[in-house]
């Protein structure tokens, strides 16, 4: 049996290529893309210059036509704050008495209110977690990898509360 000429083989294996994500549309299967928000406007109510509020931002515009209002009186929904706090725990010591591992936390506590003040979503706390393994003999290094654990548990946040934002039920004004 002879081998096929070249330009047969490349037509099967751009077919192969071409088939497999024909075959997997076909299934059902679909990246997670971001979602729309189930409202025309948002007021967020957070420092206009934090890193937090700018990634929300960015999340927003990139997920669909929900404009970001300047004002609370003209949005049709508000994110009230409630609390954003960052803590630095100690988990354990080593014998000398020095500190081995901490534990580094993020808590955000939001909610969701329309501009008549009812509220969309009650008042929900984000918590986030992160083990951070400390030795003083690289202090510089150990700071540095404090501040990625940090800045991937606020793109975890961004990634939560956009979740919650597009699960939000909004219900017409009761007359």
């Amino acid at each position: 049996m002879s081998p096929l000429p070249r330009s047969a083989a490349r037509r099967r294996l751009l077919g192969a290529l071409l088939a497999g994500p024909l075959l997997a549309s076909g299934c059902g299967f679909q990246l997670r893309g971001p979602r729309a928000l189930p409202f025309e406007s948002i007021y967020l109510g957070m420092s206009e210059y934090s890193e937090l509020a700018a990634a929300v931002r960015r999340q927003i515009r990139a997920g669909g036509p929900t404009r970001i209002a300047d004002r609370p009186d003209d949005a049709q929904v508000r994110l009230e704050v409630l609390s954003d706090a960052r803590e630095k725990v100690i988990l354990a010591l080593n014998t000398q008495g020095r500190v081995r591992e901490y534990q580094l936390r993020q808590r955000f506590a939001f909610r969701l209110v329309t501009k008549d003040g009812r509220e969309v979503i009650a008042p929900n706390e984000i918590t986030l977690r992160r083990d951070l393994a400390f030795d003083d003999s690289q202090l510089l290094a150990k700071e540095q990898e404090e501040i990625l654990l940090y800045r991937d548990m606020q793109n975890d946040l961004v990634q939560q509360l956009m979740r919650r934002l597009a699960a939000a039920k909004m219900t017409p004004a009761q007359p």
